[in-house]
């Protein structure tokens, strides 16, 4: 049996369940708004250390985990390995400090039986951007499969048509992970920020021009998709590493959606 390690445990978050556990609590007692009262089809989440994104994250979950889905496929950046175009996580089960998740293969075939772009790059998959969002999806859907997808060099269109194929089956839950604007000022990181989270809000694929998000590609796909099958954004949250780290000279950018 194949096994997709935890590569970043106790790096990006705890290795320990307990303390995961822990985590997840804290930053639901700290919850202050309301949540939208929506199915969500596809959740924007970010994908740095919890300390620093993972209230942000854990909005857009909770929101979900109010529905049941037969499978949620994970779509992030390549951090470390060059790909063309990207890679599906074919292995047997996800492995996470509370246990394990089951792989959708029957629809992964599916996926790259569709797909010329699609292949299996195993180094590809020992990614922060995906396997981040795990702990989340194996606390609020322990018993839905997941799939794994880490993109490369691949344009936001052809993505897009990958997504469309997941939004028209039934009870999938798509997960675009990115983070935003990297090592600017705090000031000059909400400018940039405020490009991109308008650009979500308005569903407008021309207005990410100046947004520097990692994940660039995965929202650009996504908000085409959204405009195709008629999804509305929730805006849930935006904050950046100043928060926790109290310095302005060199912060990170983090928001969370909902489209439903």
């Amino acid at each position: 049996m194949s096994i997709r390690k935890a590569f970043v445990a106790g790096m990006f978050y705890p290795d320990s369940c307990e303390e995961l556990r822990h985590y997840l609590a804290h930053f639901n007692a700290t919850i202050k708004e309301p949540l939208p009262d929506v199915t969500p089809r596809a959740l924007i989440v970010p994908h740095a250390g919890y300390i620093y994104s993972g209230y942000t994250a854990n909005l857009a979950y909770v929101c979900a985990s109010k529905h049941t889905y037969e499978r949620i496929v994970v779509i992030g950046p390549s951090h470390r390995v060059y790909l063309e175009g990207a890679s599906l996580g074919e292995f047997d089960t996800y492995e996470t400090p509370c246990g394990t998740l089951s792989i959708d293969k029957t629809f992964c075939d599916t996926l790259k039986n569709a797909f010329p772009f699609l292949t299996h790059l195993p180094e590809a998959h020992a990614e922060h951007s995906t396997e981040t969002q795990m702990p989340f999806i194996q606390h609020y859907f322990r018993k839905t499969k997941i799939i794994e997808i880490v993109y490369g060099k691949l344009s936001s269109t052809e993505l897009s048509t990958l997504i469309d194929t997941l939004l028209e089956a039934e009870k999938t839950l798509v997960v675009i992970s990115t983070d935003l604007s990297h090592f600017y000022t705090q000031e000059k990181a909400n400018a940039l920020d405020t490009l991109c989270i308008e650009a979500i809000k308005t569903l407008n694929v021309e207005g990410f021009q100046g947004c520097e998000a990692c994940g660039m590609t995965g929202i650009q796909a996504l908000v085409l998709s959204a405009k195709k099958h008629s999804l509305k954004p929730y805006f849930l949250d935006y904050r950046t590493s100043f928060e926790r780290s109290k310095d302005a000279s060199r912060v990170v950018g983090y928001t969370s959606f909902v489209l439903a």
